[in-house]
């Protein structure tokens, strides 16, 4: 068994869609960044990738390459499970959770979870999606960025 852990956070700016968890959620800024910066897919694929050993998102996905400008995250993410085939390893678990003040992501987490759990191939009670605020404290609190983090327990069933 192996564990990882994956942590990433994008800034908030206006004319940018709202895209976590490969959900389009209304909200009148976008996370920046060279993909569709869908911070929480990008622990995920981090949290996998230090399961594995092999790496982070930056190594396989670099934002200096433009074949991942504006890509659908869940596209890399397909990419990263084509990796832990590879391996030979499975999902036991993974937990994951969204930090921003604004706006509240409870009403989206179940189509996360459906969107997330079919794409990682593991039924949705091996899935937990969570979001917190900071109690108006730190980037996130202030309404400047939108951060997730996520953690893996890997298996090698073979």
């Amino acid at each position: 068994m192996r564990i990882g852990i994956g942590y990433d956070v994008h800034r908030l700016e206006t004319g940018r869609e709202l895209t976590i968890g490969g959900v389009k959620i209304p909200f009148e800024k976008g996370l920046a960044g060279h993909s569709d910066a869908d911070v929480l897919v990008h622990a995920m694929i981090d949290a996998l990738l230090g399961a594995m050993g092999q790496g982070d998102i930056g190594l396989h996905f670099p934002d200096s390459d433009n074949r991942y400008k504006d890509i659908n995250s869940i596209i890399l993410l397909n990419k990263t499970m084509d990796m832990m085939k590879e391996n030979n390893m499975e999902i036991v678990n993974m937990d994951c959770i969204i930090i921003a003040e604004h706006p509240k992501f409870r009403p989206y987490i179940n189509e996360m979870t459906v969107i997330l759990s079919r794409t990682l191939e593991i039924s949705m009670d091996r899935l937990n999606i969570k979001a917190t605020t900071t109690e108006k404290l730190g980037f996130e609190g202030k309404g400047e960025g939108i951060g997730a983090q996520c953690v893996v327990l890997l298996d090698n069933p073979k």
